[in-house]
This record gives C-alpha cells, sequence and structure tokens, in this order.
C-alpha cells in the first residue's frame, strides 16, 4: 500500500509541478458533459501568469518539462503516424463510438473520453511494443508523439458519433419524429421528412466534417504561438500524455488499467445478466421502482445501469446535483401541477405524447432552458473574446514590456523559457500550405452546394449552402478562439442560430423545417472540427508532436468516424425503438430540434395555451442563473445550479440523474477516505463501467436481431 501511495504521489508531482510554478496557478476542472442539444457544460478555469510561468520567485528557471525528453530524439512526423497506432485508434474510437451513440440516443447527454482515449492508447501500444521487443519484433519505440497521434484519431472518431446529429438534427428529420411533432402542426409539413439511410449520411458527414478540418490550418499559428491560448483541454491532455512517458506514469498507468479491466469486465457481464429479466414491456432492472410505484410513474427510480453511474463519476459535482434539480423541478412538480390542468390548457381526450398536450410543455419548456442558457454565453464568449483581443492590441502598440531575469532587465519576448523555444521550434518546422487549406475547403465547397441539395431534393437549394460555408470561416474563428480562451465550444450554440435563420429564411412552403436542420447540422459540423483541430494543435504543440501528423491524425480519424459512426447508428436503428418516447432509446433531441425549426418557420403560434409565458420564465430563468454564476465569488458559485444540465431531465425524465448522483455520491465518499487514489483511478473505474456496458450493446443487437427474446419478465406491480 505505501509503494502504490508512493508512486501516486510521484505522478501526480511530476503533473503538478509542470502546471504549478509559484506563482503560476492553473485549476484543473473537468469538461465532462456534452449534450446533443448544446455546448458542452462544464468548466476548466485558468489563470496564467505568462512570466511567472518561466520564473520561480528567487528568478530560477522553473522545472523544465522539455529537459527531461531531451534524451529522446523526436521522430519526424511521418513516423509518429503508424500502422499500429492507426489499428489501435480504431478498435479504441469504434469502442467509444459505441458508448457516445447509446448515450446519445438514450438521454442526449455525452461525457467526454479524452483522458480515457490517453490512457487506452497507452496501455495498448505500451504492451504491443512490450510483447515484440520481447520477441525481438520492435521495430521502433513507443513515444509521446504517438501516443498524441493515437489520442487524437480516437478522440475524432468518436466525436463523429456524439456530434454528427445522430441523435438530433439527423434524426430530427425521420417520419417518426415528424409524427411525434404532430402531423397536424403548421409549418410540420410532409415534404419535410427524410428517412435515416447509411449512405446518405456517410456522404454528408464526410462532406461537412472535412470543411472543418481545413477552415482554421492557416491560422494555427495565431491561435496557439502568437495569442498563446491555453486550450485547457488540450493541456490537460498534453500533461496527462508527457507523465504517462516518464517511469513513475508507466507504473500508474499499468495500475489503472488493471482497475479499468476489473470494472470492465463487471460491467459487461452485469449487463448480460440484466438482460434475462427483460422479456417483455416494462420489465428489468431498468424499471426497478426503488422509492415506489407512485415514485417509479415519474421516472424517479435506480435504474441499475452502469453507464451513467460511470458518468456520474466522471462529470463534476454540480452537474450531477444540477441534474437532479431539474428533475425534481420538473418531473416532481412543474408536470404533475400542468397535468392536473388537462380539459383547460389542453384537451382531455389527447394522448400525453401529443404536441398540444403534455409533451409540447416538456420539449417547449425544456428548449427555452437551452436557448437560455446558450445564448448567455454566446454573449459571453464573444465579449471575452473581444476584450481580449483589444487587450493585446493595446499591449502589441506600447513599448515592449521589461522583466527581470536575475538582476539584469531583458525584453520579455526574449525571456522564454527553454520548453517554450522548443515548443515553438517543433510546431513551426512542418507547415500546413496555406494553399491546400484554402483550395480544400474552396472545392469542398462547391461539391457540398452540389451534393447536398442531391441529397435533399425538393427543399434544399445551392445557394442556402454556399451560404453556410461563406459564413463558418469567420464563425469557425471566433469559436475557436473563445473556446481557447474558457473551454467551451459554443459550435451548437452558432448551429442553432443558423437553423433558426434559414428555417425562417426557406418558410413552411418551401420545406424551412429540413432546410433549418439541414443548414444546422452543416455549420455544426464545420465549427465543430475546426476548435477540435486547435484543441488538437495545443496538445500536440505541449507533447513535440508535428502539426502535420496531428492533421493526418485527425483526417484519419475523421474518416473512421464517418464510416463507423453512421454503421453504429444503424445497428440501434434496426435493432432498437429508436425514438420511442416511453423506450430505452428516446433520441429527445431530435423532437427538440425538430421543434425549434418549426418554431422558426412558424413563430409562437406553434405552442401550447400558456406554454409561452412558462417559456418566457424558463429563458429568464437560464441568462439570470448564469449571471449570477458568473458575479458571485467563486465559493458561492460552485454550488449554483447550472440551467443546462437542469434541461435535460426536463424532457428525458428523472432516472439517468438518479445514476449519475449515484456516481458523483461514488466519487464524493472516495474523495474523503482517500483523495490520492481516488484522483488517480476514478477516471479508469468510471471507464471500465461505461466500456463494459457499452460494448454488451453488440451482443445485444446481435440476439435482437436474430429475435431471440429473453426467458423472464421481471415487472413489478402495485398491489393496490
Amino acid at each position: 500500500m505505501d509503494s502504490d501511495h508512493r508512486e501516486i504521489d510521484e505522478g501526480r508531482g511530476l503533473i503538478k509541478r509542470y502546471l504549478h510554478g509559484d506563482n503560476n496557478k492553473f485549476s484543473l476542472g473537468s469538461r465532462n458533459l456534452n449534450t446533443d442539444g448544446d455546448a458542452e457544460v462544464g468548466e476548466i478555469n485558468g489563470e496564467k501568469d505568462r512570466t511567472a510561468e518561466a520564473l520561480r520567485k528567487d528568478g530560477t528557471a522553473a522545472i523544465s518539462i522539455e529537459e527531461l525528453f531531451d534524451s529522446k530524439k523526436v521522430p519526424p512526423w511521418w513516423e509518429q503516424i503508424t500502422l499500429r497506432g492507426i489499428f489501435v485508434s480504431f478498435l479504441v474510437g469504434t469502442m467509444f463510438s459505441i458508448i457516445m451513440m447509446k448515450l446519445n440516443l438514450t438521454t442526449g447527454l455525452a461525457t467526454t473520453m479524452n483522458i480515457s482515449a490517453g490512457l487506452l492508447g497507452f496501455v495498448f501500444l505500451r504492451s504491443w511494443s512490450k510483447v515484440l521487443d520481447k520477441a525481438g519484433l520492435l521495430n521502433a519505440p513507443f513515444t509521446r508523439q504517438e501516443n498524441t497521434v493515437i489520442q487524437t484519431c480516437v478522440v475524432a472518431c468518436y466525436s463523429t458519433a456524439y456530434g454528427g446529429g445522430f441523435g438530433s438534427y439527423l434524426l430530427g428529420m425521420n417520419r417518426k419524429t415528424y409524427e411525434q411533432a404532430g402531423i397536424d402542426v403548421d409549418g410540420n409539413a410532409p415534404n419535410t421528412i427524410k428517412q435515416p439511410s447509411i449512405g446518405w449520411m456517410m456522404g454528408f458527414l464526410f462532406l461537412v466534417t472535412f470543411g472543418g478540418l481545413l477552415v482554421l490550418v492557416p491560422l494555427r499559428k495565431v491561435l496557439i504561438i502568437n495569442k498563446k491560448l491555453t486550450y485547457p483541454s488540450g493541456t490537460a491532455t498534453a500533461v496527462l500524455i508527457n507523465g504517462f512517458h516518464t517511469p513513475q506514469g508507466d507504473k500508474l498507468a499499468k495500475k489503472q488499467i488493471r482497475c479499468f479491466a476489473k470494472f470492465f469486465t463487471f460491467s459487461f457481464f452485469w449487463g448480460f445478466f440484466q438482460w434475462f429479466f427483460t422479456g417483455g414491456d416494462n420489465c428489468g432492472f431498468i424499471n426497478f421502482p426503488t422509492f415506489g410505484m407512485k415514485a417509479w410513474k415519474q421516472s424517479f427510480y435506480f435504474d441499475f445501469s452502469t453507464t451513467y453511474v460511470g458518468a456520474g463519476m466522471i462529470c463534476p459535482h454540480i452537474v450531477n446535483i444540477s441534474l437532479l434539480i431539474g428533475a425534481v423541478a420538473s418531473w416532481g412538480l412543474m408536470w404533475p401541477l400542468i397535468n392536473n390542468k388537462k380539459g383547460k390548457w389542453f384537451p382531455e381526450d389527447l394522448p400525453e405524447s401529443n404536441m398540444k398536450s403534455l409533451n409540447g410543455y416538456k420539449v417547449f419548456v425544456c428548449i427555452a432552458l437551452i436557448l437560455g442558457d446558450g445564448l448567455y454565453n454566446f454573449v459571453k464568449i464573444i465579449f471575452i473574446t473581444l476584450k481580449t483581443m483589444y487587450v493585446q492590441r493595446r499591449q502589441r502598440m506600447q513599448e515592449i514590456p521589461i522583466t527581470e531575469i536575475n538582476g539584469t532587465e531583458t525584453p520579455l519576448d526574449e525571456a522564454t523559457t527553454y520548453d517554450e523555444r522548443r515548443r515553438n521550434e517543433v510546431f513551426m518546422k512542418d507547415s500546413i500550405p496555406v494553399w491546400i487549406a484554402v483550395s480544400g475547403y474552396t472545392i469542398l465547397a462547391a461539391i457540398s452546394s452540389v451534393a447536398i441539395p442531391y441529397m435533399f431534393p425538393h427543399t434544399m437549394r445551392w445557394y442556402y449552402v454556399l451560404i453556410a460555408y461563406v459564413f463558418a470561416p469567420v464563425l469557425a474563428f471566433c469559436n475557436a478562439y473563445g473556446t481557447g480562451l474558457t473551454d467551451q465550444n459554443l459550435a451548437y450554440n452558432y448551429a442553432k442560430a443558423a437553423l433558426f435563420v434559414f428555417a425562417a429564411w426557406a418558410g413552411k412552403d418551401n420545406g424551412g423545417v429540413l432546410v433549418g436542420l439541414v443548414a444546422c447540422g452543416v455549420m455544426k459540423s464545420i465549427l465543430a472540427s475546426a476548435s477540435d483541430l486547435m484543441h488538437d494543435f495545443k496538445t500536440g504543440y505541449l507533447t513535440l508532436s508535428s502539426p502535420r501528423s496531428m492533421f493526418v491524425s485527425q483526417v484519419i480519424g475523421a474518416a473512421m468516424g464517418c464510416i463507423v459512426a453512421p454503421l453504429t447508428f444503424w445497428l440501434f436503428y434496426i435493432s432498437f425503438d429508436v425514438g420511442n418516447p416511453n423506450g430505452q432509446y428516446k433520441a429527445p433531441y431530435a423532437l427538440v430540434y425538430r421543434n425549434m425549426a418549426i418554431l422558426g418557420v412558424e413563430g409562437f403560434g406553434a405552442l401550447p395555451a400558456h406554454c409561452l409565458q412558462i417559456c418566457y420564465g424558463a429563458f429568464a430563468f437560464a441568462f439570470l442563473i448564469n449571471g449570477v454564476r458568473d458575479w458571485v465569488p467563486m465559493h458561492v458559485s460552485q454550488y449554483i445550479p447550472l440551467p443546462m444540465a437542469m434541461a435535460i431531465p426536463f424532457l428525458v425524465g428523472a432516472y439517468f440523474a438518479i445514476d449519475m448522483c449515484v456516481g458523483t455520491a461514488i466519487v464524493f465518499v472516495w474523495q474523503q477516505l482517500n483523495r490520492r487514489r481516488a484522483d488517480i483511478f476514478v477516471p479508469a473505474v468510471a471507464s471500465g463501467l461505461m466500456c463494459g456496458d457499452g460494448i454488451w450493446v453488440l451482443p445485444a443487437s446481435v440476439l435482437a436481431l436474430t429475435k431471440v427474446k429473453p426467458p423472464i419478465c421481471m415487472k413489478f406491480l402495485s398491489s393496490t
């Protein structure tokens, strides 16, 4: 036990020495929650004093990470991309894509798996290398650059699964969602239906994803070196990878992967065990009335999902508590009260799933919270971005600031650390020609302007697509700059704005709903891919990975994702009842996005009685509560709930919020008992729980397709 603690302390100490100087604070939080309804929820707050980063209080140089790796040669960019690395990236990326797709189609919530991707990539390649080394077949050592390439490739692959619109704008085009939105609703016309198929989804993703990879390549030096944007998630990933490739990191990784394997095995077989009891409707542990039958009818129960327990362990405590608060506010208070107005606010004979009935309030109040939160963060990030650019311009117009090093005055631009000089040298050595990015983006825009209208005939016009591609570079830069400052990717917010604009532009007679959903997908994919690439460039910058290798690995990973994600979605789509509001795979954001498009076409006439007033209140609440969080001190704001997280249970239900709170309770207790071990092993445990349950989907799908039914139905009924 003492040796375990010593190794943990040594590993954590390396990361702390890297991130913390006496005068340098960099507080790593979490960027762990993403919904297909909006930008990622979570915070990584950082304060960087650029001068103090290089100096201690006594004026001596702080610890240099690159000096630790000076004895290791940096391989050329083409050697950083290996066949073994691509193979491992495909395996891990496929596994994570299945997990993300399940999360996407059940609640719309998805946690980032960046740390898990780095960990599994390291372990698989390290184990592979050791086996080949013992057999005398090892051609090249496993380097941190190759580890970075694998992590980038994996993230690019699985990002398509949760960011490709399979649970939101793409699925929002299908007939089932059209019928749920109300076939009698003005603007929700039959010509706005597009049934999913593997062919057109792959083609659409290839067109819009690669545009984002090219749009900001010419500005990488401006954002990474000139502006010195932190990109906190990219920095945190680089710290993790650098730590892995030290002796202490290697030992810790072995312990983490053993922990991962144990919980992966448990989670997989737990899913297998549960399957035996699901031989009918509302059967099995997933419908266990933990708090009684009345609570169960309002979706308050623990459904024994290791996926969401693991997600709760990864997400910050405030996110999980916000989910629970949202569940209590909606399913515990609002929906029962509104349901009592049946016959007054809406007809009694309407089914609950009708958009003019209770379901309409659920959908539109959820949308109001999402839009209020999104608008606030949009305005906030734009303000921060413009303010920072203004301050930097003022500083450049003044004299070069002076700092004192060992009693002598030196211009600040010469007072860089060894790490910074070394990283700048590597980052600028392998440039990516601007003409490739510009010509590639132009060609993709031209092809998309022809191909996308062909995919959506009679509604989508070539000039809609062209306009989206024209404005995307400007918005992509704003989004990437804001993400570099705050770590909040607002691609979904820009996409929602595009949805409203294009839906209103096309109008209801010209298929405005479908036009808005397609334009949303184009804008979101370009902006999100561009921002993700900048995160990867930052990770590569801090691990001495070539920008060329990072770009190529991002391209390879995106190509994998454009193939793997549609196939994964299709597996779920044909195996399970996707989009059923009363089933396991609700895909709630498909209905949310379609109704956003209907709002863009019809305005507020699509809302049920008194819903507009409730939505005003929800919108104002989300906007104001975010403002309060930013104005009050940190020790107070950490207890104020997040409106975006609160919005998800409004439509989905309370059960998954309870699962995630179980996860957060486990982490809290573990941290109280032994914070050192908790900080190291929580990601491994959580990833194991999520991966095991996610992989169980594959045999479960095979059983469903072959019509093999579970032998037992475990169901609970009231005795009265």
